[in-house]
């Protein structure tokens, strides 16, 4: 398959988004629910974009609900009994078959109501049914390993319609990382730690399976050159 490459101010991209799936909504024979998924390196906005995009979903009367990743993380206490506590964060300390088969029930004909985990940053743990689907129009999911082919991963893309992959450069995302990370607690040394021995290498294992997103989302740099198309579309292969 092909990935289209979007260059933009979110905002804009959001908002053509939202047009896009208003009409993919009122097609012959389309679903009562797409399901939208963002993906991303830990601190690359997933979360900043998927509230953006839920209000103006939620502005044209179509949005269904949101069901992030994050909200199957295994609990502190799992996490300590498999020995995985230090690395939070990698594949294999998430529920996936619980992401998959809460992805299933959303997209079940009928649009029933659908409970959802939310994860409480404040608290560091997963809380059960925290969120709610309910209604047609567009489910938007977030998270890291939407498009990852491997550990258990590899039939997540099947179930989303459309998958975005939001793309920031490290050099961007190391201090938001840390600065993430001594907000919520962590001192500047354990913070950096963290996301050399944890954030980084999750965000290299993502950046392996951008090939499987529909759209990549890029914003234009700083001080793009004059000779640059600054919202163009282009394709890779």
């Amino acid at each position: 398959m092909s990935t289209t490459v979007r260059v933009g101010e979110i905002a804009t991209l959001v908002s053509s988004l939202v047009d896009q799936l208003k009409e993919r909504l009122t097609e012959d024979g389309a679903p009562a629910r797409l399901v939208v998924g963002l993906v991303g390196a830990p601190g690359s906005g997933k979360s900043t974009i998927a509230a953006d995009l839920e209000a103006k979903l939620k502005d044209a009367d179509i949005f269904a609900g949101l069901i992030a990743m994050d909200g199957f993380h295994l609990s502190d206490t799992v996490l300590d009994e498999l020995g995985r506590h230090d690395r939070k964060g990698a594949p294999d300390t998430f529920d996936v078959e619980g992401y998959l088969a809460t992805l299933d029930r959303v997209r079940a004909d009928g649009a029933k109501q659908v409970l959802v985990p939310i994860y409480r940053r404040d608290l560091h743990e997963p809380v059960a049914a925290g969120g709610i689907v309910a209604g047609p129009g567009v489910v938007v999911t977030e998270g890291n390993y939407l498009a990852l082919e491997t550990r258990g991963w590899g039939a997540v893309r099947e179930r989303i319609d459309l998958l975005i992959h939001i793309d920031v450069p490290e050099e961007v995302l190391v201090p938001r990382l840390i600065n993430r990370h001594e907000d919520f607690g962590k001192n500047a040394l354990d913070a950096g730690h963290w996301v050399r021995t944890v954030d980084l290498p999750n965000a290299r294992l993502i950046a392996t399976s951008v090939h499987r997103c529909d759209e990549v989302w890029r914003e234009p740099e700083e001080e793009p050159n004059s000779d640059d198309d600054v919202g163009a579309d282009d394709e890779l292969e």
